[in-house]
């Protein structure tokens, strides 16, 4: 990100956020309304800056953002959001079908995405039926069939349960990916490479996640 901020009409939600992610697994905390969520959208176009520019391995979210966001998966906070067809199976395959893979690459992708996140069992099963937990696996393993090179959580556990929660984690903590985690779960943090601290738009503390967090923290008692 260069020079970036972000309004929304004359709301200014970031401002003039410059620095360069690199790091395997990136945390990104701050109280609601500190610009972290969006800050998440800019990373793969979803939202694009008022002013500055975000580069994705070279590439601008404003002109290639077709090209940007087969690098860079996004997870949203409600799985219901993301999911989009009748069926687990078909929302899953969903994705490869507009990118034009051969059915039987298809096929064997979505098995294989299915039995990693142990919904194979519900691949013909109704997705609005299933659990709040196995929603939120769909609409992981929805993402990762496509093959990112990165992944975007925007506060992935937040409407899970505790057993949930940690299943997701799990997921999280697992995946070879690159991986950025806008989050309130700080204990979810232990072991990442770097955390963000948002404030008030801007980049208030960054550097390992026993520093920033206890700054943060100390910053919100």
């Amino acid at each position: 990100m260069r020079e970036v901020a972000h309004d929304y009409g004359e709301r200014a939600v970031l401002r003039d956020v410059s620095l360069t992610l690199a790091e395997h697994r990136v945390g990104v905390v701050g109280a609601n309304g500190s610009g972290k969520s969006t800050f998440a959208r800019l990373l793969n176009g979803l939202v694009v800056p008022t002013s500055g520019t975000v580069l994705v391995d070279g590439l601008d979210t404003r002109t290639q953002l077709r090209e940007v966001r087969r690098r860079v998966g996004f997870v949203f906070q409600d799985p219901d959001a993301q999911i989009v067809h009748p069926t687990v199976a078909e929302d899953v395959e969903f994705g490869l079908t507009n990118l034009g893979v051969p059915p039987q690459e298809r096929a064997r992708r979505v098995e294989e995405v299915l039995v990693r996140y142990g919904l194979a069992g519900h691949r013909d099963h109704p997705a609005h039926l299933l659990s709040g937990g196995q929603k939120q696996l769909l609409a992981i393993a929805g993402v990762l069939v496509m093959g990112p090179q990165r992944v975007v959580f925007d506060e992935p556990t937040t409407l899970l349960d505790l057993a949930n929660t940690r299943r997701v984690a799990r997921v999280i903590d697992e995946l070879e990916h690159d991986v950025v985690v806008v989050t309130h779960q700080l204990d979810l943090l232990a072991g990442f490479d770097r955390v963000l601290v948002f404030d008030d738009g801007r980049v208030a503390a960054d550097g390992t996640p026993a520093e920033t967090v206890r700054w943060y923290v100390d910053r919100m008692s």
